[in-house]
């Protein structure tokens, strides 16, 4: 039996990756905070 879970490196950082936080204002807004570390 299969695991529920199979790990994609690839679409795990289409969705939450740095490219993908890029396309909304998230990372704009951590900048103006003066965050060290924008994403992980």
């Amino acid at each position: 039996m299969k695991r529920t879970y199979q790990p994609n490196n690839r679409k795990k950082a289409k969705k939450h990756g740095f490219f993908a936080r890029k396309e909304t204002n998230i990372l704009k807004s951590r900048r103006k905070k003066g965050r060290k570390q924008l994403c992980k």
